[in-house]
């Protein structure tokens, strides 16, 4: 008898361990390891780059992933990633949590969990300066350029517009100053770099005031981790209302960089936003 109940028991431990790691609860794994895995660009800025003095990673997610560590109290470890891997290094488990300019759409949400997010990116239309002037309404069934595979280019379709695609920004630009495209679409802070340099080139470009699309951009999570988004979205309030993210948005994108961003949108949940998700 006493065999036949060990024996039971030894068949139960693999399903007892199962249930254990389902129910894991990484937000107390993280407490115990006292360390936040925040994945970020290892090249993008002003996100995050190498410095060209230290060589270490520095930009507006770096300081981000560093304030909210603190806010946590926990010590930050970064775990470089890209563009292309930037959801997997979460899914994965490489990384608790995902700073990288990282906007909501249906299929990321489907993927991983987001918080409340800490800014609105716009999607904006630039055209030559001469149709500064007109609205979106204007632009239905006309061509306009963008980068294929992005949101850019869905926007155009969500709008009413032909999309006319290119392998890379610049190609998809050049196509609004040859005249091939009587528009390009790129969020607010590259649309208002390129409008500069154009303007150096003597050509006169302008952005229509109506956005494309609003994306929401949020800190990723593992999906099912229900304490640590309250804790990351509990964070992310306290820093907003201390002003920790105003200073670092100022210091790398504000009025005063060659970005020349404001602030307008408050952390706030996903909710009480009014847009329209992107696929």
């Amino acid at each position: 008898m006493t065999v036949k109940k060990s024996a039971l028991a030894l068949l139960a431990l693999p399903l007892y361990f199962a249930c254990s790691a389902a129910n894991a609860d990484l937000l107390a794994d993280m407490t115990t390891r006292g360390e936040l895995k925040c994945a970020v660009y290892s090249d993008v800025p002003p996100f995050s780059s190498p410095d060209a003095k230290t060589r270490q990673l520095a930009g507006m997610d770096v300081d981000l992933c560093q304030a909210l560590a603190q806010q946590m109290g926990l010590k930050l470890t970064l775990v470089p990633t890209s563009v292309e891997a930037r959801i997997a290094v979460i899914a994965t488990g490489r990384a608790d949590v995902l700073i990288a300019n990282l906007a909501y759409t249906k299929t990321r949400g489907n993927q991983i969990q987001f918080s409340d997010p800490y800014y609105v990116a716009k999607e904006m239309l630039l055209v030559k300066k001469e149709n500064a002037d007109k609205t979106l309404a204007d632009f239905k069934g006309k061509r306009i350029s963008a980068t294929k595979g992005t949101t850019p280019e869905q926007s155009i379709v969500l709008k009413g517009g032909k999309p006319v695609t290119f392998q890379d920004a610049a190609s998809a630009f050049l196509a609004l100053e040859q005249n091939k495209a009587v528009g390009f679409v790129t969020n607010t802070m590259t649309g208002i770099k390129m409008i500069s340099q154009a303007k150096k080139d003597g050509i006169e470009l302008a952005m229509i005031k109506e956005p494309m699309a609003l994306e929401p951009i949020g800190v990723g999570m593992k999906r099912d981790e229900p304490a640590l988004l309250a804790k990351v979205n509990g964070s992310l309030k306290a820093m907003d209302d201390n002003g920790t993210i105003d200073k670092i948005w100022d210091t790398w994108i504000g009025p005063n960089t060659e970005y020349k961003m404001v602030r307008e949108e408050r952390v706030q949940p996903l909710s009480n936003l009014k847009f329209e998700p992107l696929e």
